[in-house]
């Protein structure tokens, strides 16, 4: 099976240097919700050398910098899902920047710590959830002029 993040689509692709990929995440949990994925293929943290890790940091600064122009966000949830059991379903670490607006959800409290609840995330069984939470064409093309500006 071919790893979506090391051949990724093109129209998916906002931003790339030698170490990172910032990718726009094909089922959104919220509007702007982006991935940002390191060049080589890995699995795992521990895999993953110093410079790997401090450019995915500074990817996930850069993401946000730029989604705040380009979307005018709230706030932001950063997380990585780390094995099978964290809910990692692409075997290639990503960390996941999540825009977040006022009143985009009815129970925001609790941030990314719902996670640790055992509940469905009703996002992954509604298509029209992530069609909703897309960004539109404007935004896109918005969001890779400010990329590539870097």
């Amino acid at each position: 099976m071919k790893c979506p993040f090391c051949e990724p689509e093109e129209e998916l692709l906002l931003y790339e240097n030698s170490l990172i990929r910032i990718l726009i995440d094909s089922y959104p949990a919220g509007r702007g919700h982006l991935l940002i994925v390191p060049r080589r293929h890995v699995e795992s943290w521990e895999e993953l050398r110093e410079d790997e890790k401090t450019a995915l940091l500074k990817g996930a600064e850069i993401a946000m910098k730029n989604l705040g122009e380009a979307l005018n966000p709230d706030g932001f949830n950063i997380g990585i899902n780390l094995g099978k059991a964290a809910g990692q379903s692409v075997p290639h670490i990503h960390l996941h920047v999540i825009p977040r607006y006022e009143n985009d959800c009815r129970f925001p409290r609790g941030g990314i710590r719902k996670a640790v609840l055992d509940m469905e995330d009703e996002n992954l069984s509604l298509k029209e959830r992530w069609e909703r939470n897309r960004m539109n064409g404007d935004e896109i093309k918005r969001l890779k002029s400010l990329f590539s500006n870097i």
